[in-house]
């Protein structure tokens, strides 16, 4: 423990450092802009670890130092969500957009009028989280929509993923979705590891995120550098008041969440259209792998 912070009681000092170890993962990881030197950072986690070595009531589930702290499991759990996982429908072309959205009009006459959002398809290994009372108790994999396996702690090794959520209008118990991948700088670096130890190199990406995402050791996870992107919610307990998936996104990364920055608001398909047009040119620089557009409709009330 430093000098300066050896007359503050053990338990307000261990908050103090889990509010500045939380705060800057949540500035070098979902906002891209560092606040602090690596060096100040690790003398907080280990100034923080020594407290909860010391005082191990400290060590409460969503410290820091607890997103690597648990031992191998033997087997992965099964889990089923508390609302299903639903696929996404696939377009190729214009005509096939334009079919979707007739589709969608014969269903209700409000379909055009509901506006859109586009948002970078993220090709990665889709995942749920659920928060209750605030707090992330589970994390699970897609599975085939309905049952998937829990991979929670494995989840806690991702630093930008907030294990207890802040701010205003939290339903008490809800499903975050998401999608976990790895970066190609994260995933080059993998496969010239694996091809020094000799093991098999991944074919792309999505299989080193989905493989290291259901590895029995958290710490295995942990050295392969996750990353996640949040881009919807099912509220199971609770009430958001939300009208728009715009909103949507717009609350997920108020309370925290990584939300994938290039996503874009339209009154209609054309206007959907001329955004495509430009995600085709944006995709091959991004600095992870992604696999198209996701266009949905905007108004919540029409997704029913």
């Amino acid at each position: 423990m430093t000098r300066a912070s050896s007359s503050v009681p053990p338990p307000e000092r261990a908050a103090e450092l889990r509010r500045l170890i939380d705060r800057a993962n949540h500035a070098y990881y979902v906002l891209d802009a560092p606040e602090v030197s690596d060096a100040e950072y690790d003398r907080w986690m280990r100034e923080l670890q020594a407290l909860e070595a010391l005082h191990p009531a400290l060590a409460v589930p969503d410290s820091p130092t607890q997103r690597v702290g648990a031992t191998p499991a033997s087997a992965l759990t099964k889990h089923t969500h508390l609302r299903p996982m639903v696929s996404l429908a696939n377009a190729f072309d214009a005509g096939e957009l334009a079919a979707w959205e007739n589709r969608n009009a014969r269903i209700t006459d409000e379909a055009r009028g509901g506006g859109y959002t586009t948002e970078v398809k993220i090709d990665g290994a889709a995942i749920s989280l659920t928060y209750r009372d605030r707090r992330f108790v589970i994390g699970a994999t897609r599975g085939n929509g309905v049952i998937g396996e829990i991979v929670t702690e494995n989840l806690k090794t991702i630093p930008e993923l907030p294990l207890v959520l802040t701010g205003k209008s939290i339903p008490a118990l809800m499903e975050v979705r998401g999608e976990v991948y790895l970066s190609r700088a994260a995933f080059s670096r993998l496969n010239a590891d694996r091809a020094r130890e000799g093991e098999p190199l991944f074919a792309n990406p999505r299989n080193a995120a989905a493989g290291s995402l259901r590895q029995l050791d958290p710490k295995v996870t942990r050295r392969r550098r996750l990353r996640l992107f949040a881009f919807h919610l099912e509220v199971i307990e609770g009430s958001l008041g939300l009208d728009c998936q715009w909103d949507v996104l717009e609350q997920l990364a108020a309370w925290g969440f990584p939300v994938e920055p290039h996503r874009a608001r339209h009154p209609d398909l054309a206007a959907v259209q001329q955004q495509v047009e430009e995600y085709e040119k944006l995709i091959p620089s991004l600095p992870f792998g992604a696999d198209g557009v996701v266009v949905k409709v905007d108004r919540l009330s029409l997704h029913d």
